[in-house]
């Protein structure tokens, strides 16, 4: 079996298979979209939880249009979600025949592992993150100078927040498989990500303060985990290296004792049974 396709093609030969490889992508994400917009009002019933249990019952919406578009923007979103194993697949399907055997086999499961920590990050957000932010974002709700302060979050602004929260934390919690393969390719080496903690702790707070709303809570809400996968991200460097050195120490052990071993032992005369005289 060859360890890669050697086989040349021309460039428009490559144009058409990416062709083919959107336009697969292109209509998983269209079917996703009419059925996720077919159950468009339960996903968003989903959504609202977190509100509803911050002790918000309310969502307003002024536009005429609002509460329509919110629904296709909701359907959009779950579409993006589900055909995402599909779009990952046909991208995967196009650039692994230009890779070598041992180039698939090291990069095929930080691929699988891909949505397994985006799906951690979103569900982080959805079950701690977004619930602890909303009661600090609506605790401002009370009198105000005698002026009684109220939170009526509309439907566009709170679908902003929510997929704010859940493609930041699902993107962030992508760290360590990002980490993983610059230092598989030995862009970056676990020495200098051990030095660089403390720019570590500067981008994790840039980071934070993009991906969240601007406010001190949910800004910590993604810094402590965000580092937290950084220091992750290096152990688990640290674990692959250890292991590797084993391997090779076992291969090397065995290579070491199929060299020392010999047949066997000769008898003797030169192995001529019955003595050394002639016969």
């Amino acid at each position: 079996m060859k360890d890669i396709d050697d086989t040349k093609q021309p460039l428009l030969e490559h144009l058409i298979e990416l062709r083919r490889r959107l336009l697969w992508s292109l209509a998983s994400l269209v079917v996703c979209f009419f059925v996720c917009f077919a159950f468009a009002k339960q996903i968003f019933a989903v959504l609202v939880q977190p509100l509803l249990k911050a002790g918000q019952g309310k969502l307003i919406y002024t536009d005429i249009f609002e509460a329509f578009f919110t629904q296709v923007k909701v359907a959009l979103f779950a579409a993006l979600m589900l055909s995402f194993p599909v779009i990952a697949t046909q991208l995967w399907r196009f650039i692994a025949p230009g890779m070598y055997a041992k180039e698939k086999k090291a990069f095929l499961p930080f691929l699988l592992l891909t949505p397994v920590f985006f799906a951690a990050g979103a569900s982080f957000a959805y079950f701690v993150a977004m619930p602890w932010a909303l009661h600090f974002l609506l605790s401002y709700q009370g009198n105000v100078g005698g002026v009684q302060q109220e939170a009526l979050p509309g439907v566009g602004n709170y679908l902003t927040f929510v997929t704010r929260f859940l493609f930041g934390f699902g993107a962030a919690f992508l760290l360590p498989i990002f980490l993983m393969i610059l230092e598989r390719a030995g862009i970056v080496t676990r020495e200098q990500l051990a030095k660089s903690r403390r720019y570590a702790i500067v981008g994790a707070a840039a980071v934070a303060a993009v991906l969240t709303p601007p406010d001190v809570v949910s800004m910590l809400m993604l810094l402590v985990p965000l580092y937290g996968l950084y220091e992750f991200a290096i152990l688990a460097i640290r674990i692959t290296h250890w292991r590797a050195a084993r391997k090779a120490a076992r291969s090397n052990a065995v290579d070491s004792e199929a060299q020392t071993r010999v047949g066997p032992e000769a008898p003797p005369g030169g192995g001529r049974v019955g003595g050394s005289g002639p016969i």
